[in-house]
């Protein structure tokens, strides 16, 4: 085939016929003669008809060292030859031609997604071995049905990022050079190659290389007259852990390469751990504040392994789960309560309140101006907004109320909180914590950490609708189609909003907490509560969130469920605007999980939400919840209060 505005040649070697080079029945060599340049694609060198070649063939003389005669005759030195395939098996011999040759190029189509991942990732990580990577590019080899073009490019982007992640890991490739590679491979070389113009494809790629590690040049303001660096992530039981690093050594190293993490620190559970393969971490400076409680250190929020985001990073991913996602932008609110202790019981499972007086008590709040004062002090120089904070019903609980802000911003900051709030308190000789449920005896209050989520589109409300002809129970029907993919899946998402056995051990009827599979306009009692703003609903606030949940993993599966019902426009079910608890048989809404147990079984039985959420994350996430619950079981409730 010949185009003639860019003199494009199309040449198939059929080298295994034993006919002569050129198969002259199936293809036609044109002369490269007085061309500007020419392509030739050198296509099915293992077999005609057939990927891997036929039985009666003699692979043999599929090797493409065979072609030197060819690639050195000087008709085709100013052609550019591609190797389709790679020339599989052969590709090491392939990537050799190509880093000798620089009329040579390839492509390693074929292997992915036709072998296993096992062959996959060494038949890739072979080629880069030799082949420039300025040299080597990417096709599905899909034919006869359209999964094989889906599966060949997931496969394609999975095996790539792998074989880099390695060879940064191994100090061949900086980070930013793996980025670059990944591009190059999968979308630059063939633009410039084929001579393609990138179109809105340029766009995409442009946001996943800023997705996946590439970073501007470090300012490093936050980090003057500061000593150490403190790297901090939560693990999927919700519990915050650091490394410290002086900051120099941060400046000069973990910031560009990071720093090595065992994966089983995302595999722990609230009681043990195990070991697990190694996993890289990077620290994102975006979300770096100056924590002023300790005045040596300073947080950062972490990325993960080599700038390419793991599964369970999955909050800032969430735009690739639905194509109306990227128009939609979501920002949430935290409601988090607290309770100070001013003694640990010697059971380590409860304590003395710093007081016993109850919601919005003046005589509470002034007892505790002076911990307040400093809590609020160091959160306002970490530029964490809190807009409002009163004491609440149970004993020695405060609430603090942060500020609506975009997702991923609005889990970092209650992160950081916690650790401003817990070190205030610890400066004042007391003990914070955020357990759901801190003294199961004497109390019937708990501890939640509620969240409001808003959608907004081109800066307008999405929750509110138009006019009254548009409005579903007083929202526009994007709002109620969330709401209703929210309100679906909410038993298999309390597996990461309330986590932790004794999440259930709050989440009671009649206790504002949200124990039935409901919504409601202004329903303390609904675990989804539709909120009215001047008669008009705003955002939607849920209660079955609490201070064992990994924020980032919780707002993630919210968000997900919300997104299925946008893409399915499910139908919202009628609010339930009373006590689910007092509704009679007939009338009465299904209760959500009462444990850990049925709360992971409604994830496994979930598919939607597995994949989603990611079926790796999500079977690693079952072990530690099942792991949990049969520990806790056994009434070692001790040590709770000083992990969450």
């Amino acid at each position: 085939m010949i185009l003639p505005q860019h003199s494009w040649t199309c040449l198939c070697f059929s080298v295994l016929t034993g006919e002569g080079l050129v198969d002259d029945r199936e293809s036609v060599a044109y002369p490269v003669g007085e061309q500007e340049y020419h392509r030739l694609d050198l296509h099915k060198i293992a077999g005609a008809g057939n990927d891997f070649g036929d039985e009666d063939l003699d692979l043999q003389l599929a090797n493409p060292l065979l072609l030197r005669s060819v690639l050195e005759d000087p008709e085709f030195e100013r052609a550019r030859i591609v190797f389709l395939h790679a020339s599989y098996p052969y590709m090491r011999q392939a990537a050799y031609l190509s880093s000798i040759y620089p009329q040579v190029y390839l492509d390693f189509g074929l292997a992915i997604p036709k072998l296993s991942k096992r062959g996959m990732k060494a038949a890739v990580a072979e080629l880069l071995e030799l082949a420039p990577i300025n040299k080597v590019m990417f096709s599905t080899d899909a034919c006869g049905f359209p999964e094989s073009y889906y599966l060949g490019a997931k496969l394609a982007r999975t095996i790539v990022a792998d074989v880099l992640c390695d060879s940064v890991e191994d100090g061949d490739l900086t980070l930013n050079e793996a980025i670059e590679a990944a591009q190059n491979m999968l979308r630059s070389n063939s633009l410039s190659f084929y001579k393609l113009k990138g179109g809105v494809s340029g766009k995409k790629a442009k946001t996943v290389t800023q997705r996946s590690g590439k970073q501007e040049e470090p300012s490093w303001s936050c980090l003057n007259n500061t000593k150490y660096v403190r790297l901090m992530w939560v693990d999927p039981s919700g519990q915050r852990r650091c490394k410290v690093v002086p900051t120099e050594r941060f400046k000069n190293g973990i910031f560009k390469k990071g720093i090595s993490l065992a994966q089983c620190v995302m595999a722990t559970s609230s009681h043990t751990g195990w070991p697990s393969p190694r996993l890289w971490f990077n620290s994102d400076r975006r979300n770096a504040t100056r924590s002023r409680f300790v005045d040596v250190n300073s947080s950062a929020a972490m990325g993960v392994r080599a700038g390419f985001e793991a599964e369970f990073y999955l909050l800032r991913r969430l735009p690739e789960l639905s194509p109306s996602a990227k128009e939609i932008m979501c920002k949430c609110g935290f409601i988090s309560p607290l309770t100070w202790l001013s003694s640990v019981s010697q059971d380590r499972r409860s304590g003395k309140v710093w007081t016993s007086l109850r919601t919005a008590s003046t005589f509470g709040l002034n007892q505790s101006l002076r911990t307040l004062d400093c809590m609020l002090k160091w959160l306002k120089e970490m530029h964490i907004n809190v807009e409002q904070f009163h004491a609440e019903a149970g004993g020695g609980q405060f609430e603090i109320i942060l500020a609506h802000e975009p997702v991923l911003k609005a889990a970092d900051s209650l992160l950081l909180a916690r650790e401003a709030i817990t070190a205030a308190a610890i400066s004042q000789n007391l003990h914070a914590t955020f357990l759901p449920k801190l003294n199961l005896k004497n109390t019937a209050f708990g501890s939640g950490c509620h969240v409001h989520i808003s959608l907004s589109k081109g800066g307008k409300n999405v929750f509110t609708a138009e006019s009254g002809a548009d409005s579903v129970y007083g929202m526009s029907e994007t709002g109620a189609s969330f709401l209703a993919g929210v309100l679906e899946h909410l038993p298999a998402v309390l597996a990461f909003t309330a986590p932790h056995p004794n999440s259930y051990k709050r989440i009671q009827p009649r206790t504002w907490s949200g124990a039935y599979q409901c919504w409601g306009v202004e329903n303390k009692e609904a675990p989804l509560r539709a909120c009215r703003d001047l008669g008009v609903i705003t955002n939607v606030e849920l209660k079955a969130f609490d201070g064992c949940a990994n924020p980032h993993l919780g707002l993630a599966a919210v968000i997900a469920a919300g997104l299925d019902g946008l893409r399915r426009k499910l139908q919202l079910p009628p609010p339930v605007n009373v006590d689910p608890a007092e509704l009679d048989k007939e009338n009465q809404v299904k209760r959500l999980p009462t444990t850990a147990a049925e709360a992971a079984q409604s994830l496994e039985d979930d598919e939607t939400m597995r994949q989603l959420m990611g079926e790796k994350l999500v079977k690693n996430f079952l072990a530690i919840r099942r792991s949990e619950e049969e520990f806790y079981l056994r009434g070692s409730m001790e040590n709770l209060i000083y992990k969450y």
